[in-house]
């Protein structure tokens, strides 16, 4: 008997994607509907590839519900797999048990949300599959639920659907549901689906233990394609598993090594290339990047001085590439060409000794501090500006120096001029 399942998790429907609504109001509405679109291309993924059940794996949605439209948007989903013949079998994760509406929505006869206060085991006879399974009752998990899922069912292929940070995969993630892959093992199932942990890993291969990671990135942290993973079965043991992309909106944190670069035009040519390089494996999706300039370069100074130029020309360049490219954030990491150690006898060579002497110089410091006080107290009432001084305060002296030895370097291109 051969038959294919498809499991996925974390879909997180309707969650914001993190500094994306406000690039204009075409681009703010695709990336509000990429996690829904992204849930529909895993569903008619699930039809055309004939699959007899799909697995959820957790975080179908993202914490409390706002609008009860996704609760709805979900059954509706639910109701296309139930018209093509194929289940659905659910446990939800920290997020949804912190939602008011996912344990009332009224759903279509093939899906089945197992019990949050105990394991259940569900059989499908006809394929000699049983699905293990259990929901958080809250959202702080942390006993190791695993440990009381139902024994194998002797003669049967099973699966056990656990949202989980297993030991050594959790990254980020909080440790909800704690287990490790030695337990999961030993339990004697044949899949293990798991969920909460947004990158894709399998864990192991006999038998397969694996995160398919989240359908659609949703912050700088999440690049890369995302998607599902189907799994055929054939004679009671795993034959295929294939991972397959499903995102609509792709991350991407590039890096552009501007060494060596004498112009503006050849630093923009570097992050064309970069750019074009990753649109080509994002395929026709949207993109947001992330880019970071690195590398010893003539141009560091002025970089320093004016990122927002630069800022400006890469934007312009992106607008020559596609509709859909988007910079999320520019970080300047160069720095100035390696000088000999002996000293420049020149003023100039003076000079710019004494200005990078400057990083540890008192008086400077305190001028900063007495420019940022004044600031402050010109500042609305309660504003939350904490983070924006700390950024001027760690920025300035760079920005000093910067300023410094460009003025500097203008004054010997033009003494060498003359």
């Amino acid at each position: 008997m051969t038959f294919k399942f498809l499991h996925a998790a974390d879909l997180h429907l309707d969650s914001p994607l993190l500094g994306l609504a406000t690039k204009s109001a075409d681009y703010a509405a695709r990336v509000d509907r990429a996690s829904r679109d992204a849930f529909e291309n895993l569903i008619a993924l699930a039809i055309d590839e004939g699959c007899s059940f799909i697995l959820l794996a957790g975080d179908i949605f993202d914490g409390d519900l706002r609008n009860f439209e996704t609760g709805l948007f979900f059954v509706d989903q639910m109701r296309r797999l139930d018209e093509a013949g194929i289940s659905a079998f659910l446990v939800l994760g920290n997020h949804d048990a912190e939602n008011r509406f996912a344990a009332k929505l009224s759903m279509s006869s093939n899906v089945h949300v197992f019990d949050s206060k105990q394991a259940q085991a569900i059989t499908i006879e006809a394929l000699q599959v049983t699905v293990h399974g259990r929901s958080f009752p809250q959202r702080d998990v942390t006993e190791n639920i695993a440990r009381d899922y139902p024994a194998a069912i002797a003669g049967h292929f099973n699966i056990g659907v656990l949202h989980t940070a297993c030991l050594g995969s959790e990254s980020y993630h909080v440790s909800y549901a704690p287990c490790t892959v030695e337990q999961l093992v030993n339990h004697g199932y044949d899949y293990w689906a798991l969920g909460h942990v947004h990158a894709r890993a399998v864990l192991n291969t006999d038998p397969h233990i694996v995160y398919p990671g989240n359908l659609q990135g949703r912050s700088p942290k999440e690049t890369g394609p995302k998607g599902a993973t189907t799994v055929t079965v054939k004679d009671g043991q795993v034959a295929l598993v294939e991972h397959h992309d499903l995102d609509v909106v792709r991350w991407a944190s590039l890096v552009i090594d501007a060494a060596g670069t004498e112009t503006r035009t050849e630093l923009l040519d570097r992050v064309r290339a970069t750019i074009e390089h990753a649109c080509a494996e994002a395929g026709d999706r949207a993109l947001a990047v992330r880019l970071r300039l690195i590398g010893e370069t003539t141009q560091h100074h002025r970089l320093l001085i004016d990122p927002q130029s630069l800022r400006d020309d890469i934007a312009a360049l992106l607008a020559t590439l596609s509709n859909d490219i988007w910079l999320e954030k520019l970080t300047m990491a160069t720095a100035p060409p390696a000088h000999p150690n002996t000293l420049d006898p020149t003023v100039s060579g003076r000079l710019a000794a004494e200005i990078a002497a400057l990083d540890t110089d008192e008086t400077l410091n305190e001028l900063i501090e007495t420019r940022l006080a004044e600031v402050r107290a010109k500042m609305p009432a309660g504003a939350h500006a904490e983070a924006f001084f700390e950024a001027l305060r760690s920025e300035a002296p760079a920005r000093a120096r910067a300023l410094a030895l460009s003025l500097i370097d203008e004054t010997e291109a033009g003494d060498a001029a003359r």
